[in-house]
């Protein structure tokens, strides 16, 4: 078990050292159309809360909050596109974005949604 845990950890470290998925991130920034798998959702987003938690470091010890502003607004696009990527590749339909909206219960459902296993273009999860 502990050699699994260990391996699993390897292979996300070795993706977190390439930075691929944060890379087609800013690649993808309009892209609402294809699908973005877990791996590369989760990775992406570990990376955008890394580069916003230093940022707000800096804009904080330097006092120009302006900078989590412009951080803010430059990911809002790209980070939409990404979501109803993951969405499509998790069989659902984009607009599920929306339930967002809903306090709470809204925000637990989205997260469940991200999480689910991609599935094919038919509809069969992908093993």
């Amino acid at each position: 078990m502990a050699q699994m845990c260990m391996i699993y950890i390897i292979i996300i470290l070795r993706g977190a050292i390439e930075m691929t998925e944060f890379k087609a991130f800013w690649q993808n920034y309009v892209n609402f159309s294809d699908r973005t798998n877990r791996r590369g959702y989760w990775m992406a987003f570990l990376f955008l809360l890394i580069a916003a938690f230093v940022i707000g470091i800096i804009a904080g010890v330097t006092g120009l909050t302006v900078l989590s502003m412009i951080w803010s607004l430059a990911i809002l696009v790209p980070s939409l596109a990404m979501a109803i990527r993951r969405l499509r590749d998790a069989g659902m339909h984009w607009a599920w974005i929306f339930i967002n909206v809903i306090p709470a219960i809204g925000q637990i459902a989205y997260l469940v949604f991200l999480c689910r296993p991609s599935v094919e273009q038919d509809g069969t999860p992908v093993v």
